[in-house]
């Protein structure tokens, strides 16, 4: 009962929290639809493709949907921020702990969506496309151009979250170092199945590209939790 009662005060707080989040992203979805062919055009020169549409409305919704893309991207600090500060009363975590967490999350999201759009998109784009022979050329939709490499980068910036997650986890006393350290090979299963739940595609060789990181970060993790004397 007293649990109930907690987890319905965190989603009170959520709500009353999220709204500024949830405005600041609505101003900067408007903005990025302004700068969405810039944008398109920087993604595409990246992976060096060209891409076609079949619906007299695709451009403009791939443009809408690249916008709001764009604007969880630069906005998630502010998501971040909302769903901590929700969630430090119920598990008592200070107000210092708090904006450390926001900050460590901030600089991981945007170094796994980094990794993402240097190193590991392109080489899983250049792997999928290299089924291509003289019969077989391929036609990218733009909308679907979007999506996959939206979602491929949203995917690694959210995976790169995971050592926050498991230190949060250690210090509001829901889970221990020794549980995590215990449970490595169901965290195994785990991990396979959020790599073929986030990647655009079902391949396993994207999957492979976010399993290898993910599992990394779930070591890291755990040598976190020992560094802040967790048991």
């Amino acid at each position: 009962m007293e649990i109930s009662r907690e987890l319905a005060g965190f989603v009170n707080r959520l709500r009353r929290i999220v709204i500024v989040p949830l405005i600041i992203l609505a101003i900067i979805s408007l903005a990025m639809l302004l700068l969405s062919p810039f944008l398109i055009e920087i993604i595409r020169g990246h992976l060096d493709q060209k891409l076609a549409f079949y619906e007299v409305s695709e451009p403009f919704l791939a443009h809408v949907r690249l916008a709001f893309f764009a604007a969880l991207f630069l906005g998630m600090p502010f998501i971040i921020g909302a769903i901590f500060r929700a969630a430090a009363v119920p598990f008592n975590i200070s107000p210092l702990a708090v904006n450390l967490f926001i900050l460590i999350s901030s600089i991981l999201f945007y170094a796994g969506a980094s990794f993402c759009f240097l190193l590991t998109l392109p080489y899983g784009v250049s792997f999928l496309l290299s089924f291509q022979s003289k019969m077989l050329k391929p036609l990218i939709s733009l909308t679907r151009f979007v999506n996959f490499t939206a979602m491929f980068i949203l995917g690694f910036g959210l995976i790169f979250e995971l050592p926050v997650f498991m230190a949060f986890c250690g210090r509001a006393g829901l889970v221990s170092r020794a549980a995590f350290a215990r449970n490595r090979r169901y965290a195994v299963l785990l991990i396979a199945i959020a790599a073929a739940v986030l990647t655009p595609t079902p391949d396993v060789f994207n999957m492979m590209l976010m399993a290898g990181p993910l599992y990394f970060l779930y070591e890291a993790g755990i040598i976190t939790l020992k560094l802040m004397r967790i048991p």
